[in-house]
């Protein structure tokens, strides 16, 4: 149910760390609309890939086509959302979702009433605007990668990098969270790259 529209474009990519070959040669196209999944057993290369896409390693030598999301920022192509869980402190859901604003607020953060309308749409969208106003220690882990899902949303961008999204939730949070990337590619047109 894709529109072929890719967003996405890797030739002859090499990935690793350290010196490290991870893998070499990857070629892929992902289009706009499409949930791709990298499945692989631990160590195969799968966050080196989504970290290097991301921006958070150097490829290991020039690829021939290293093309993802448009131009500009990166902030403003790529949403990502890492396996470890959040630690935060004396921070509302609706806060943390904020911060996906980020990249549009400017140094002094302040958000406008456009920013507050994303935000709110990002919350509704994962059907977390219930609960905007909790403290996120509060949360349950399903709860908590909702939210950083909604975070991903408020970000705005074509494309969304998830690292094990459902690694720590029980079976019905998991398939929760995957109808969720599912029905966010179809409706929103994102392009949706994780990692299981």
């Amino acid at each position: 149910m894709h529109t072929d529209n890719p967003t996405i474009l890797l030739r002859n990519l090499s990935i690793g760390y350290d010196n490290r070959t991870v893998a070499r040669g990857i070629n892929a196209q992902l289009n706009s609309g499409e949930l791709t999944c990298l499945i692989g057993p631990n160590g195969v290369g799968k966050s080196t890939l989504l970290k290097t896409l991301a921006g958070f390693l150097p490829p290991l030598t020039a690829p021939d086509t290293l093309w993802i999301g448009g131009e500009g920022e990166l902030s403003k192509r790529i949403s990502v959302v890492l396996t470890h869980q959040v630690k935060v402190e004396n921070m509302t859901v609706r806060q943390l979702v904020a911060m996906g604003r980020s990249p549009y607020t400017g140094f002094w953060g302040t958000l406008s009433d456009t920013d507050n309308a994303i935000i709110d749409k990002a919350l509704a969208d994962v059907g977390v605007q219930d609960f905007a106003s909790r403290y996120v220690s509060t949360l349950s882990d399903g709860e908590r990668q909702k939210v950083m899902i909604a975070k991903a949303l408020a970000q705005q961008t074509p494309v969304i990098f998830l690292d094990e999204p459902t690694a720590f939730l029980d079976y019905p949070s998991k398939v929760e969270v995957m109808r969720l990337l599912l029905r966010l590619c179809h409706t929103q047109q994102k392009t949706i790259l994780l990692s299981t």
